[in-house]
């Protein structure tokens, strides 16, 4: 029983040594930025934060700006929220992966998966190449 578990506890931290980095930088709804990731953010940049209604779904767009002279590779990805701060299908949204060109500006956008949304969160990463 002992040796099960820790081989266990071995095998998980063995993984988690190979997980990717996922911090990055976000930006909420309402404009608030949030840098995880200070080396990241001196690279991209996150603006120009927006959203319309569509009928009755939120849509929304943001502008991913490259600060470097160099090509990135980035991933972004929209989560979606309702009124009492719950996500809303967050298991259908996906990183989306990106190539930014030096200093290139890339506007990206999607539409709420259903009515229930009230706010959004955009977060923009480095994309990791195995």
């Amino acid at each position: 029983m002992k040796t099960s578990l820790l081989c266990l506890i071995a095998s998980a931290l063995l993984l988690s040594a190979c997980a990717h980095n996922t911090a990055g930088i976000s930006a909420n709804s309402s404009g608030q930025l949030r840098v995880d990731n200070t080396s990241f953010a001196r690279d991209v940049n996150v603006t120009d934060i927006s959203s319309l209604m569509v009928a009755d779904l939120i849509k929304a767009s943001a502008l991913i700006q490259s600060q470097s002279s160099t090509d990135l590779r980035i991933q972004y990805k929209f989560t979606w929220f309702d009124a009492s701060g719950f996500t809303v299908e967050d298991e259908a949204s996906s990183w989306k992966s990106v190539k930014l060109h030096g200093k290139q500006q890339l506007q990206v956008g999607a539409v709420a998966p259903n009515s229930q949304v009230t706010r959004f969160e955009v977060y923009v990463r480095q994309a990791f190449s195995n």
